[in-house]
Formats: structure tokens, sequence, C-alpha cells
């Protein structure tokens, strides 16, 4: 995706299939050039603007955002979950983004960084939604994945696997028990509100020495997208006006409902396309490129 980005918008847009076929967006993308297929995902959309020396190491870069003390240590998010269980395990239904108040945060964490210390590790409770173990250093560390990944399926499923994941199962079990007898977990219960009964772990790893991009600056509020700008150096704006964004500059719609975009956000997605040319790329790899002239392309017909 950076080959283009000096040249032309980039906005960045859930699945195409969360877009109906009367979806203001498809029926412009009739009339686009369709691109070769791109990156898919999440962690896999971010690396596609972003090159991390060393790798993409999301806690690290989160911690550095938020905190500014990642250093050399190596850092793995541990973030507060919902589990569901179920007929035939457990899904995650929820990741760092439950209604939790950091007080509530620090009253979960407190148990829990009692246990990890005895480990050799220190939860810290970056914000109320994102939380990190701080590692000891050349901590070797299995594959996580990422949330995304998991969301909605069976989470065991998605638990690290190998000769040093049995550590993490191990942990990844302590800490729901101690979350499940924890007595503000009952209380959100009575509030109607879903249990923090868990935490998943993802994104291992040390800060990288440098990020580069071809991006010229970003607008959107994702946590790791902010934290990677800010290490590339590129200006951030988190809530502006569509109208006034510039060539080179990445729109992050990826966590936005497709009623949100056609609702709040198409309004001004249109006049863009009307102004310069713009990269469309979808989580699920599709890309698109449209020109102010594809207007005029009135025989298109989508056959998607």
């Amino acid at each position: 995706m950076t080959d283009s980005a000096p040249r032309t918008l980039q906005c960045w847009l859930p699945a195409w299939q969360r877009f109906d076929r009367t979806h203001p967006l498809r029926v412009l993308l009739q009339r686009a050039d369709h691109l070769s297929t791109g990156a898919e995902g999440y962690l896999g959309g971010l690396a596609a603007y972003f090159v991390c020396e060393g790798g993409m190491a999301a806690a690290a870069l989160t911690r550095d955002y938020l905190a500014g003390d990642a250093g050399d240590a190596c850092w793995l998010s541990a973030d507060p979950a919902w589990v569901q269980p179920d007929m035939t395990g457990a899904r995650l239904l929820a990741c760092g983004q439950l209604p939790l108040g950091l007080d509530e945060a620090e009253e979960l964490a407190e148990p829990l960084q009692a246990m990890f210390a005895e480990e050799g590790m220190r939860l810290e409770v970056s914000s109320a939604h994102r939380w990190h173990l701080r590692l000891p250093a050349q901590s070797a560390l299995p594959e996580f994945a990422a949330p995304e990944t998991a969301l909605g399926e069976d989470l065991y499923e998605h638990l690290p696997q190998g000769a040093q994941a049995r550590r993490w199962r191990v942990l990844f079990n302590e800490v729901q028990v101690l979350l499940h007898q924890h007595p503000l977990n009952a209380q959100r219960r009575e509030r109607g509100l879903p249990p923090i009964n868990s935490l998943w772990f993802w994104g291992g790893g040390v800060l990288p020495s440098r990020v580069d991009t071809a991006l010229r600056g970003v607008i959107g509020d994702d946590l790791l997208l902010l934290a990677l700008a800010k290490r590339a150096g590129i200006p951030v704006q988190r809530h502006a006006r569509l109208d006034s964004t510039q060539p080179g500059w990445l729109i992050d719609l990826q966590d936005q409902p497709a009623d949100a975009i056609a609702s709040e956000w198409w309004p001004g997605l249109q006049k863009l396309c009307k102004r310069e040319p713009i990269q469309f790329a979808f989580a699920s790899g599709e890309r698109y490129l449209h020109r102010p002239w594809h207007r005029l392309r009135w025989w298109r017909r989508s056959k998607a």
C-alpha cells in the first residue's frame, strides 16, 4: 500500500463483506479500478503502511505511546477481556473495548499483579482498556493471536501452541480463576455489565528502533495506529474534517460499522472523491483506486 501513498489519499476500511450491494461506497466503486489483492486483517493492514525494524511489537509500541517508558524491555499486551463459556468450550466476546473505568481496572488488576510478580513479570495498567506485562529481557515468547483473530470463536483454538506455550496457558487459566472470584465482577453483573473475566495476551516484543512509512499523516483514533504514527514522526488528526485531508494521508475507518460509514463519513468521502484520487483498502484484502473522472464511467455495473 505504501507505494502510492505520497500521491493519493488512502482509506482503510472494514472487510468488503460488511458492505451490502446498495451501500454508497460499493456503488461508487463500480466505476473504480480494481487493484491486486492487498494485506488482510488488522495487523496485516498496519504492516502494509508501516515498516518496523525488528517487527511490529504492538505491546511495546502502545505502552510507549501511553506511558513513554517502553525502553528496551520486552512487553506483552494483556488486555482485559470477556469470555463466555458455551457447550463446547468458551468464546472470546470482547477484548479491550469493554465499559471499564480506570479505578475498576486497577482494582481488578491488583490480585493479578501479585501473581505475575511471582513469575518475574510486572503487570501495568497503562489505561483502563490497555494493560501490559513487562517481561524479563530476552524473554522467549510463543506466537500469540491478535484479538481480532479470536473474537467470537472458541478461544482455546487460538491459545499459543508449542514448547513455550504451556506456561502461558497455565497463566491464562490462573488469571481466569482470580478474576472469576473478584467481587467487582459480581457487582458488574448486578449492574448489567459484562464481567472482566480474562486477559488476552498478544503483540509481544521489544520497541522497534525505527518505524518507516510513506504516509504523510493519519486520521484516526486506533491506539496502535497512533503509536506507529508517532514513532514514524508523522502528524495525526484524531477528529479532523475530511475536506481538509491532503494526498498521502491515511483515513482509518477499518473499525467503523458499515452503516456509520454510510451515514457519518460518506458525505466527506464523496466530496474527496470528486476532488482527488483515493485508494480504498478493505480489511479483507480488496483494493480499489478511484479517480475523480471515474464518475464518467456510467456504463460500468457491479458484478459483486
